[in-house]
């Protein structure tokens, strides 16, 4: 089978699930990930014979795509701020969104650089996942010491190989964040944390009608959902930590449930964070907050 032949198969096949643009994606970064071809290779290549091994690949992807498997999975890596990670059915994909919390969280301390000497900054990503959040962080901010914590083991391994495969140093932590017994072995023995960021769990059980089912087959729940009764359980916990374990003119920094934005505002002004700011993505959500106290 041709190179051409194979796209033609995926285009009229996978029509059905998928928009065409998607599926061209889809195609590229399955060539790209197996074979090593760019898109001119693609465009320029057509006739280049598929081997019999690279064929059953392929059609392995495809059967998966019909699925509705997400590519990332199927390829097991995807790309982050500039970042080559590892991901698995243990890690959740990383979003445009968080890559948008990444930025801000850069763009701010870049501006505090410009009006002050910066000490080494220490860093705590809570729920860390794929490591995405704190590897990025590391990766740009060099004055930095970072942390990580999740609950998972297999998340935790992800994050360490990401670590390792972007020659980033990251303390990982396993625990969870709402028992105390984590809070004591979190707690930084010496500075307190300039920056603790935090993409918890925050979609509600009720907006699962709402969302795909790639999503709801594939990635894992608990670092999705939280029950309707109490959405904001994470934050409270994390708000919480924050306020004994910041430094002083410290920064935490949330991505957040789009429709809860008042609520966690409410949450952090009750626990007393002076200051509140909430910024939206690029699809024009309130996604992110920032708070100090």
């Amino acid at each position: 089978m041709t190179l051409q032949e194979l796209r033609s198969k995926f285009l009229s096949e996978l029509a059905v699930l998928y928009p065409t643009n998607e599926i061209h994606s889809f195609f590229g970064l399955l060539l790209s990930h197996r074979l090593g071809l760019s898109k001119i290779d693609i465009a320029l290549k057509p006739t280049i014979e598929i081997s019999n091994d690279e064929l059953d690949y392929f059609l392995y992807a495809f059967a998966e795509l019909q699925k509705e498997k997400p590519i990332q999975y199927i390829i097991g890596e995807t790309e982050f701020y500039g970042l080559h990670l590892k991901v698995t059915k243990d890690t959740l994909i990383p979003r445009p969104e968080t890559e948008e919390l990444v930025d801000w969280i850069l763009k701010e301390e870049k501006k505090k650089k410009k009006v002050e000497k910066i000490k080494e900054l220490n860093i705590l990503d809570i729920g860390t996942g794929s490591g995405c959040i704190a590897i990025s962080l590391a990766k740009n901010i060099h004055n930095s010491k970072v942390s990580a914590i999740d609950i998972s083991k297999e998340a935790l391994a992800i994050a360490k190989h990401n670590a390792s495969l972007n020659n980033i140093v990251i303390n990982f932590i396993e625990g969870n964040i709402l028992d105390d017994k984590t809070h004591s072995k979190t707690t930084p023995k010496s500075a307190k944390f300039d920056i603790i960021v935090s993409n918890p769990p925050y979609i509600r059980e009720l907006e699962k009608q709402e969302m795909d089912n790639n999503v709801l087959e594939n990635e894992p729940q608990l670092a999705l959902f939280v029950k309707d009764n109490d959405p904001l359980i994470f934050y409270k916990r994390i708000a919480d930590f924050a306020l004994i374990n910041l430094c002083e003119n410290g920064s935490l920094f949330f991505e957040i449930n789009q429709y809860l934005s008042a609520d966690i505002v409410n949450l952090l002004e009750n626990k007393g964070y002076r200051t509140i700011e909430l910024k939206k993505d690029f699809c024009d959500n309130y996604r992110m907050v920032k708070a100090t106290f």
